[in-house]
């Protein structure tokens, strides 16, 4: 159980490690992407300093359970949030936004499981 949780932890701070790191450099996809959500670009930084916050909290995590949680929660509430993003504009482009979703709820439930809730 425990190298699974291992796993499923770093597996999520590399993607969002990635993710975070492509929208805080000025890359093109993430500003496309506000567009066509109708978000103003000014917002593709706060959205990869939210994403890199999650992944330093998942990475802490493996110290201080609390902070995996909380992160893997907040994490859970992006990834929701971005497909219904995508949803409201008629993206049906959701299936990466699903498996960091996926990612995220298997982290969260992972560590929960090891460590319980708090």
């Amino acid at each position: 159980m425990h190298a699974t949780f291992l796993t499923v932890t770093l597996v999520g701070a590399v993607f969002n490690g990635a993710a975070a790191v492509t929208y805080l450099i000025g890359h093109e996809y993430p500003k496309t992407q506000a567009d066509m959500k109708g978000l103003p670009r000014k917002y593709v930084p706060v959205l990869g300093t939210l994403l890199a916050a999650g992944t330093l909290g998942l990475l802490a995590g493996l110290a201080v359970p609390v902070l995996g949680t909380l992160a893997a929660c907040g994490l859970v509430l992006y990834f929701v949030g971005a497909i219904f993003a995508h949803l409201r504009v008629g993206s049906r482009n959701i299936v990466g936004g699903i498996v960091f979703l996926a990612t995220a709820v298997a982290a969260l439930t992972l560590g929960m499981a090891q460590h319980g809730a708090w």
